[in-house]
């Protein structure tokens, strides 16, 4: 199925870079489904608290994908290939 291969190229993009401590300690408690720290630990999380650590998530994402973005340009790279750098996983960029 060469189709399977194409979906998982798509979905293989960067979603977030090394996360600070708090997105790792939010992205363990999503995971787990139950606070870790604080008054409420043990506690399972609620949608809206599950939603707040998601968005928190994606902004780091977004920053670093950002971050990525603007330093290829400003080495001289075209915007596709700023963007191909922006979205790939890892430190290193092209």
């Amino acid at each position: 199925m060469s189709n399977t291969t194409n979906n998982s190229d798509k979905y293989n993009k960067r979603r977030w870079a090394v996360p600070t401590k708090r997105a790792q300690g939010y992205a363990e408690e999503r995971k787990t489904k139950v606070h870790h720290r604080g008054a409420k630990q043990g506690k399972e999380l609620t949608d809206y608290e599950a939603g707040l650590r998601s968005g928190y998530l994606q902004a780091q994402s977004d920053h670093a994908g950002l971050y990525k973005y603007k330093k290829a340009l400003a080495e001289g790279k075209s915007k596709a290939e700023a963007k191909a750098i922006s979205q790939t996983k890892g430190k290193k960029s092209k």
